[in-house]
């Protein structure tokens, strides 16, 4: 009797411990670009709120740290301003798993000038006259029609979306050298605080760190970053955010880009400065 007290007891436990790791959350941990990362956390905590079955833990870290971390199972989502490198394809996928790119929002890199540079009459400029900016090939605002100041160049780090996306079509390569940069942002909030706060510097970010505040976005091309240009693709830094998976998403992963997708996920979108799918 004793041996089958024991037994039942075990069973008890067992099964009282499976019904108690049943009702916790299960974590979903999503990372990557820092343009993408305020529209995720604001999902997140309304996603977070709204059910019991799952926790979503946003990180940023840039697009290739969230791709990196997708791939070696770190995170759940990879969240990218940019479309999968070749390269990545290649390191991290198989015949039978393929990363799986699921678009969220638009977005565009807008470009974004001193207030001095703007007041004084630079409003657009052309990509060619970009390039050379970023090239060292042109260093003065006086060049260009502005004050007769050197340019401060601020560019992004590596393993930036953003960056990879502005030197692919300002540069022509994600790879190409800007040896006009003097100076490498972490993220798009560091570029906004920079040039507003220096009277010569040129920089640039994702939209939706351009719609508070008052920060001087110039045309490129002529053409300024709306909503209907970017959607159209008339403006040349237009672009798509993604949720990145390596093969099929988690139910958690699901469950969350779900929501992301939904009409109630893309208004918190629309919101805070973001473009619905």
């Amino acid at each position: 009797m004793r041996a089958k007290s024991k037994m039942l007891i075990l069973l008890l436990v067992f099964f009282l411990a499976e019904a108690s790791s049943e009702g916790r959350e299960v974590t979903v941990t999503v990372s990557g670009s820092t343009t993408v990362m305020p529209m995720a956390e604001l999902a997140a905590e309304e996603f977070n709120m709204m059910q019991d079955n799952y926790s979503v833990n946003v990180k940023s870290g840039g697009s290739g740290v969230g791709i990196v971390d997708v791939a070696e199972g770190r995170s759940d989502i990879a969240m990218t301003s940019r479309e999968i490198k070749l390269a990545e394809r290649q390191r991290s996928e198989t015949p039978s798993i393929r990363f799986i790119e699921q678009p969220v929002g638009y977005d565009a890199i807008c470009l974004v000038v001193s207030p001095e540079v703007y007041d004084y009459g630079v409003t657009s400029l052309t990509r060619d006259e970009v390039k050379q900016i970023y090239a060292g090939d042109i260093i003065n605002w006086e060049e260009l029609g502005g004050p007769y100041m050197e340019i401060f160049v601020i560019g992004r780090r590596p393993g930036s979306g953003t960056r990879d996306t502005f030197n692919e079509i300002i540069m022509g390569s994600q790879e190409m050298e800007t040896p006009g940069v003097s100076y490498d942002a972490g993220e798009s909030s560091e570029v906004k605080f920079s040039t507003s706060r220096s009277d010569n510097a040129i920089g640039y970010m994702g939209y939706s760190f351009v719609m508070s505040g008052d920060t001087k976005v110039i045309a490129l091309d002529g053409v300024q970053p709306t909503i209907e240009s970017i959607k159209s693709g008339a403006y040349p830094l237009a672009r798509k955010l993604y949720f990145v998976t390596l093969g099929e998403p988690t139910p958690g992963g699901r469950a969350f880009m779900d929501y992301i997708l939904s009409p109630e996920g893309q208004k918190i979108a629309e919101e805070n400065g973001f473009i619905s799918i």
